[in-house]
């Protein structure tokens, strides 16, 4: 799933996805792929994101489950 998200806090910043890749140390392909949706970014990764983006976690990366199951 894209992570529109990410995108638009990022724009919000006025960066390309090179300036972050830049910031928090890894390429502008991975960005890309997170965007995309085609990449599972670490925790790491993803506070390192949040932290420049002056966003959250939940902000960034949650997303509500779409067929609830009962897990007990």
């Amino acid at each position: 799933m894209k992570n529109l998200r990410l995108k638009l806090a990022r724009v919000e910043k006025d960066m390309t996805q090179g300036d972050l890749a830049d910031a928090i140390g890894v390429t502008r392909q991975t960005i890309g792929l997170i965007e995309a949706g085609k990449y599972n970014p670490s925790l790491s990764l993803c506070l390192s994101i949040c932290h420049c983006l002056g966003k959250s976690l939940d902000q960034l990366f949650w997303e509500e489950p779409t067929n609830e199951k009962n897990c007990d």
